[in-house]
């Protein structure tokens, strides 16, 4: 694997899936030696993702919305 010169590395899609890592998801970064070791974030008190989309769901659509406007509402692009 390759890194760009801003430094960033794609994360096999078999290592995101088996961590849960999504878009958007916080990692944390450990150096032991010579490794790095990059681990799914713990929440301290922050929600989590199903969190964050009951809570978008919870809101009331706006009568007329658009099917874009809906995804875009529960994608957090508002």
């Amino acid at each position: 694997m390759r890194m760009t010169v801003k430094g960033q590395v794609t994360i096999p899609v078999e290592m995101r899936e088996k961590l849960g890592l999504h878009p958007n998801s916080e990692v944390e970064f450990e150096l032991l030696d010579d490794m790095v070791c990059i681990r799914k974030a713990t929440s301290r008190g922050r929600k989590s993702r199903g969190q964050r989309m009951l809570e978008l769901m919870r809101r009331a659509p706006k009568p007329g919305m658009t099917t874009d406007e809906l995804m875009a509402m529960t994608r957090g692009e508002d």
